[in-house]
């Protein structure tokens, strides 16, 4: 059967600060994010299955998406956790607002690659994570693909 490629979109909203940046975006500003998810399988051939002709459903590729990226970075706040934007992090928290640190400069080049690894844990072991587009402006994006990524690719040829 075919290997067929299905992708989903997303959006949401958040703010971050790039340390030790030379530019505005040091300051604390935020986006509007489109994530577009990729995965490649072959459509289940089993009859008898509720799902069957499809790759993943796509609401099951939704509950992944939003539980572990979507319902934590929107309306977040993200700063590197060795940022000196620590002090201002710890007051937005006390204030109540949803602040995460992450082990990374929150650009999106990183901010895909963590979501990569996010998506790959939890997709079902016939189903590879094939690409990753998160578009942070009208006119900017990054992109991860599985090909580039040699341990991800070895593992979709052992499928």
């Amino acid at each position: 059967m075919s290997h067929i490629r299905i992708t989903k979109q997303f959006s949401f909203e958040t703010g971050h600060a790039l340390y030790g940046y030379d530019g505005k975006c040091r300051n604390v500003h935020g986006h509007s994010y489109k994530l577009s998810v990729t995965v490649i399988g072959t459509p289940i051939d089993d009859t008898s299955n509720v799902k069957y002709g499809m790759v993943i459903d796509f609401g099951d590729l939704k509950k992944i998406v939003k539980e572990d990226i979507v319902d934590v970075f929107d309306h977040a706040t993200v700063f590197n956790k060795n940022t000196p934007h620590v002090e201002l992090a710890k007051e937005l928290s006390d204030r109540g607002h949803n602040v995460l640190l992450v082990d990374y400069q929150p650009t999106s080049e990183m901010m895909v690659i963590d979501f990569s690894e996010k998506i790959k844990q939890r997709l079902p072991e016939n189903i590879q994570l094939h690409s990753l587009k998160l578009q942070e402006t009208a006119t900017s994006y990054a992109e991860w693909f599985a090909s580039d990524n040699p341990s991800t690719s070895q593992r979709v040829q052992n499928h």
